[in-house]
């Protein structure tokens, strides 16, 4: 089949086997060509390894630090009518490129939720690695299910305190306009505390520690956004600015318990980028857009590789790792300069629907969200025949 994007709202349905693939392809070729720090991790747990920053972490793991990696993720395999899930395909590019470079590398499609799928993980682990050195926890979803209690949450983008009205850029409609989001109640706020905090994050480590898989030493990072004053009515000070202070407590409970084989957890604060998720929040299109035209003019702009490139190099496995006020490791340092913050909110008070172009990089912005799923890839002939069947190779049961 000939396959285009079908784009509804600030999500594509579908996805390009083909682009998903050259996209990962790109990716490791960056990481290839970098440096990186002396003291490298061996064996790679990634939580949420199929797209965004946490494909970016399977990456940098296997083909930076030639490192062995078990992914988990949850995604849509594909029929002979109907396109995959972008992550499917990234998978499949990811675990073809990692077989043909003889690293070691599996995969497991399911609820990284449940009870069920880290005791498969760990099996996977004591048969064919003994120990995990490093857990990357990467997990990005609307909804949870308790393992023990089979009570569903959900999480909701919402202000606290008080509603919120504010700048928006419409991506359906390519405008300006306001959008306006009620406050949260307190059902609410836990309901994505639940969904988005650190409390799976903990389970994961308890569950690996009990099984003795985790080496001593071993490192686990969560990944959080902070943002700064634009960000923070609907983002930082709002239901998901809760669940990621969250993941700071969690990270203080998960060194105390692994205190005794010296394991240390940290919540990584990366930039903003385009992802499935920030395309779903209000305020972060027209912010990353004109962060986008500030920071490339600036020639510090990072998207998801480079900054997990960096975070390893730096701070994961860097003889001085940058932390920030709250212990987090700080890869966002850039963009929350003030200079860059007083531009970006002189480009977001002035910026109506006819100057867009000109005082944003939103041309930058769509295509970095078509390259989550496949499209906008020059070295890509889109009108081309192609099946939307993919395997996954090495992919566990």
């Amino acid at each position: 089949m000939v396959i285009k994007p079908k784009i509804r709202g600030f999500i594509c349905t579908n996805a390009h086997p083909v682009g998903c693939e050259a996209h990962v392809n790109e990716q490791i070729e960056y990481v290839k060509n970098q440096t990186q720090a002396d003291n490298k991790p061996k064996n790679v747990l990634v939580i949420g390894a199929s797209t965004g920053y946490g494909l970016a972490s399977r990456i940098t793991a296997a083909f930076g630090n030639g490192a062995s990696t078990l992914g988990i993720f949850f995604e849509k395999p594909p029929t002979e009518k109907k396109t995959a899930s972008a992550g499917w395909y990234n998978t499949a590019a990811f675990q073809k490129a990692a077989d043909k470079a003889g690293l070691w590398s599996k995969n497991i499609n399911g609820d990284a939720f449940s009870h069920e799928l880290k005791a498969k993980a760990i099996e996977v682990i004591k048969e064919e690695l003994g120990q995990i050195d490093l857990v990357i926890y990467s997990l990005a979803s609307p909804r949870r299910t308790d393992p023990d209690t089979g009570e569903v949450y959900s999480s909701t983008l919402k202000p606290i305190g008080e509603s919120v009205t504010t700048k928006n850029l419409n991506t359906s409609k390519r405008i300006i306009d306001s959008v306006s989001v009620e406050q949260a109640n307190e059902d609410e706020i836990q309901g994505t505390i639940d969904v988005m905090g650190g409390a799976d994050w903990e389970l994961w480590i308890k569950a690996l520690s009990e099984a003795g898989v985790l080496a001593d030493d071993f490192k686990t990072t969560a990944y959080t956004y902070i943002g700064k004053k634009l960000t923070w009515p609907i983002y930082g000070h709002a239901t998901i600015g809760r669940a990621k202070e969250d993941l700071d407590r969690a990270a203080k409970a998960i060194c105390e318990k692994s205190a005794a084989v010296n394991g240390k957890a940290y919540v990584t604060s990366l930039n903003a980028v385009v992802t499935q998720a920030s395309s779903a929040i209000p305020i972060m299109p027209l912010y990353i857009s004109a962060m986008f035209k500030v920071m490339k003019a600036d020639g510090t702009y990072q998207g998801c590789i480079e900054q997990i490139q960096s975070l390893f190099k730096e701070n994961l496995y860097g003889e001085k790792p940058r932390l920030d006020e709250a212990g987090r490791l700080s890869q966002n340092y850039k963009e929350l300069e003030d200079s860059v913050q007083d531009r970006v909110q002189e480009i977001w008070d002035s910026v109506e629907t006819e100057t867009i172009d000109e005082l944003t990089d939103y041309v930058g912005y769509h295509n970095e969200f078509l390259k989550l799923f496949g499209f906008g890839i020059d070295s890509v002939d889109y009108d081309a025949d192609v099946s939307p069947l993919a395997e996954i190779n090495h992919l566990i049961d």
